[in-house]
């Protein structure tokens, strides 16, 4: 089927788009003629790692040589963390390898996405870190360097109504209009020099205003990258068509490990439709993963071998993201966050599948030590979470908002505005007082212990001290105010976190602070 330039989403390498290229003239010629070189350079990028992708000992060699050097950075220590941390960093990045690697020989990944993963998140986000000049900008306003990308969630309705929901989704109305989404996007895009933009929800594909829905904003910026958090189950032929044309954007389907798990948290037949939902995508060329949430139910089956074995090697998934399930939204509980011992399992085989299969797994507590701690409030690698409402919090799972974009724009304010608030500021403190740095920083070896990295769950009492400091941050719903209100909730939390300081404090000395680190094995070629 043809796209609009003319091509086939699984095909040929797309031409820039004639608008793009006329409006780009019309305002800054120069510039113009830039952007003109550098579409078709990428052109000719996506066509060589296509052509390149067929032939296999031409691939191989490519990546034997992209895994010299990424594990290479194990020859030049970095002064802003522990060493033994850039272990964790390359195996990450191996894994990172492994996904193209994969997306190439399999021949699955259209022309599209192929070109989008090459642009905008290898080139456009690992190599050059966003709009630099606006990095640049934005350092010489606050003295800091803004985060690199943002989390959106547009709209709460939702078709599902799944056990736990930290958003407590359902069918609700509350939704950002089209012109704030878009100025969102729009702001930190040009401000922050912000190309990542994580969209969650929700259900995202249920968002709309204006008649304008999530895959409009996509479109509306092709020089950016997306991922979208959903249940799967409204991805159509229609849908996943355009998918394939648009490129930059990957879903991750949402699932609890196996059917039986994931139809009694989800509704029964999900599992089946997440299935179906993935053929389509597969179809079209798109680039799409896996989203799993850890419970005290489920925790040993999310990433278990006959998991990973269907959906990485049968169905076709290049990613995982795996979430803990927060004591936060509908019906918060203590009972379904996993224990300490659950959860330092958990840890060691999301780096077990890293090091070993070179699957790139984002785990957003497990994977702090690749991260360098806590990603909330803003930080330079980190993100903020703007919900339906407007509400700006420092994290998904923290739902505790001090700024509201709606209120913020109507007094003539800007994301900036936001960013500098003094409750993010003081966020972005403790985590330097933990060992966060900047690239350009040295920690001198005192950072904190990172596989216990998170500021609301793992640092509880802390959190709660920051809130007392912050009278004006307010809940985001009536469950975030109960747990505000709850004592046996703030008790059980402090409870968790001595036992998990006392279970992983010793392995972060003894493996992190004192060690050197565990190597990844070395990768399989396809």
């Amino acid at each position: 089927m043809s796209t609009s330039n003319g091509n086939t989403a699984n095909g040929t390498f797309p031409r820039p788009r004639a608008a793009e290229t006329a409006e780009a003239t019309s305002i800054r010629p120069g510039r113009a003629q830039n952007g003109r070189l550098s579409e078709w350079t990428f052109d000719a990028i996506t066509w060589a790692a296509r052509t390149a992708g067929r032939v296999g000992p031409l691939r191989r060699a490519l990546a034997n040589h992209a895994e010299r050097r990424i594990r290479s950075r194990a020859d030049h220590p970095n002064p802003r963390h522990p060493a033994a941390v850039e272990q964790d960093k390359i195996a990450l990045g191996l894994g990172l390898l492994s996904l193209a690697e994969r997306s190439l020989a399999s021949g699955n990944l259209g022309a599209p996405a192929l070109r989008a993963l090459l642009r905008n998140l290898y080139g456009g986000v690992l190599v050059r870190r966003g709009g630099t000049s606006a990095k640049d900008r934005f350092r010489e306003r606050h003295g800091q360097t803004p985060g690199d990308f943002l989390v959106i969630s547009p709209g709460k309705a939702c078709n599902l109504r799944c056990e736990g929901c930290y958003a407590n989704s359902g069918a609700h109305k509350e939704k950002l209009a089209w012109p704030v989404l878009e100025r969102i996007v729009s702001e930190a895009h040009r401000e922050w020099g912000t190309r990542v933009f994580i969209i969650s929800g929700g259900e995202p594909l249920a968002y709309k205003d204006q008649g304008k829905g999530i895959l409009d904003l996509v479109e509306k910026y092709p020089d950016c990258f997306f991922v979208m958090y959903t249940n799967g189950t409204l991805i159509d032929d229609k849908m996943a068509k355009r998918m394939g044309k648009l490129g930059n954007l990957s879903p991750a389907l949402s699932v609890e490990g196996m059917k039986e798990k994931t139809d009694a948290r989800r509704g029964e037949g999900v599992f089946d439709k997440v299935l179906v939902a993935m053929e389509r995508l597969r179809r079209e060329g798109v680039i799409y993963g896996i989203s799993l949430t850890a419970t005290r139910k489920n925790s040993e089956e999310i990433l278990s071998d006959e998991v990973v074995d269907l959906f990485f090697e049968e169905m076709g998934v290049l990613y995982a993201f795996v979430f803990h399930y927060m004591p936060i939204g509908r019906a918060f509980t203590l009972d379904l966050m996993m224990t300490p011992e659950q959860r330092f399992t958990l840890f060691e085989r999301v780096w077990s599948l890293i090091r070993e299969r070179h699957i790139f797994i984002a785990d957003f507590w497990n994977s702090a030590t690749a991260s360098n701690g806590c990603l909330a409030g803003g930080r330079a690698g980190g993100y903020f979470h703007i919900n339906w409402n407007g509400d700006v919090a420092p994290c998904v799972f923290l739902p505790y908002a001090p700024k509201n974009v709606n209120e913020v724009f109507a007094r003539g304010g800007t994301l900036d505005d936001v960013w500098t608030d003094p409750f993010f500021a003081d966020i972005r403190e403790w985590q330097r007082d933990y060992g966060y740095r900047e690239a350009h920083e040295s920690c001198n070896g005192d950072c904190g212990n990172w596989i216990a990295p998170c500021l609301i769950r793992d640092h509880h009492a802390e959190f709660m001290k920051l809130m007392g400091e912050h009278p004006g941050v307010r809940p985001l719903d009536d469950d975030a105010q109960a747990a505000l209100d709850d004592p046996g909730y703030h008790a059980g939390l402090e409870q968790f976190d001595r036992d998990y300081a006392a279970l992983t404090g010793p392995k972060w000395d003894e493996r992190y602070r004192k060690g050197t680190g565990i190597p990844p094995a070395p990768m399989k070629r396809r």
